[in-house]
């Protein structure tokens, strides 16, 4: 049963979460100054795993070992996420003979974790216990440990799973991210497990990938005024490339060129494209990344490039394609 007591002040609430805060900095602190060459020797392990790693645990050390094998899986080292309850009850044939099993547990003496360690050292797998107290059950199986020390919780009843997950967070971040550096992982490899997110296509998104898909409005140096609205209008890039016979690029009409023609007066009807054209226009090579054509966008604040190859006019993308992907 939850007991209601009295409404706490704004400044009662700002400490609570203050000292929350300070706790779990000094288990951190805690954590950084305990990494010695155990650390070394399980990277490593891990790095020389001809397998997966398999990451275990109950409770919340179960939801922080979920996150841990999403952090490796998507740095470039295979791993997979087994509950150890689910584990002692038919799940341990998840396990194959070369994977490296990491278990985690703030107390070591879980009672699943009890079941599932011997089990795992009989199968002959490598038992790493990620473990705050290293004279524990599970620390005393473990093949090796990763030492998370944790002098107390955050609540004020040193109870709830807070500090402990925050340091086997850390702990999972700092093990991915040394295995990282061992494999010389690099943008590139990040962009290969990230292909849906906009971090990835950051990475592997090109110019031609985008602009192929849009139309291609041209006209040439000597026709009319009407002829560029026209352009501009049905192919609703809200500009038009002007070229010559050979596609060379000569200069872009835009919207704002319209505008500002409009503004300035005077029998626009006699007048060419070639007349209000911008010449030189910001342009973008089709194998670009997809992000340049955005800083180029953002740095002169236009709306659009010309996809050019040599001065040889191919297309425009658009600051609406970037949106659509989620660049913007």
């Amino acid at each position: 049963m939850i007991h209601s007591i009295s409404t706490l002040s704004s400044a009662e609430i700002l400490e609570i979460g203050q000292r929350t805060i300070s706790i779990e900095i000094a288990t951190l602190e805690a954590l950084k100054a305990s990494l010695n060459e155990d650390f070394i020797a399980v990277v490593q392990e891990i790095f020389q795993c001809q397998g997966r790693v398999v990451v275990t645990g109950v409770g919340k050390s179960a939801l922080i070992a979920q996150k841990i094998v999403a952090t490796l899986n998507s740095t470039g080292t295979p791993a997979l996420f087994l509950h150890a309850a689910d584990a002692i009850h038919g799940d341990l044939g998840m396990i194959r003979q070369q994977d490296v099993v990491i278990c985690l547990s703030r107390s070591g003496e879980t009672g699943e974790i009890k079941v599932l360690a011997p089990l795992i050292k009989n199968l002959g797998n490598l038992l790493i216990g990620m473990v705050s107290n290293r004279n524990s059950y599970l620390g005393r199986q473990s093949n090796m440990i990763l030492h998370t020390p944790v002098d107390q919780e955050a609540d004020p009843n040193n109870l709830a799973p807070t500090a402990s997950t925050t340091a086997q967070a850390a702990m999972g971040d700092a093990l991915a991210i040394a295995l990282l550096a061992m494999r010389g992982f690099t943008p590139e490899d990040f962009a290969q497990f990230h292909p849906g997110g906009s971090l990835g296509k950051q990475l592997y998104l090109r110019v031609k990938d985008l602009y192929l898909h849009n139309q291609h409005p041209a006209i040439g140096p000597e026709d009319s005024i009407q002829r560029a609205i026209l352009e501009i209008t049905s192919k609703c890039l809200g500009a038009t490339v002007v070229i010559d016979k050979q596609h060379t690029l000569l200069g872009i009409i835009t919207d704002g060129d319209l505008r500002r023609m409009l503004e300035r007066g005077g029998n626009f009807m006699e007048l060419s494209a070639a007349d209000i054209m911008t010449q030189q226009p910001k342009t973008i090579a089709p194998d670009a990344m997809a992000i340049h054509a955005m800083e180029l966008m953002r740095k002169h604040h236009i709306m659009q490039l010309v996809v050019a190859d040599d001065a040889k006019y191919l297309g425009i993308i658009h600051l609406h394609d970037l949106i659509r992907e989620g660049l913007v």
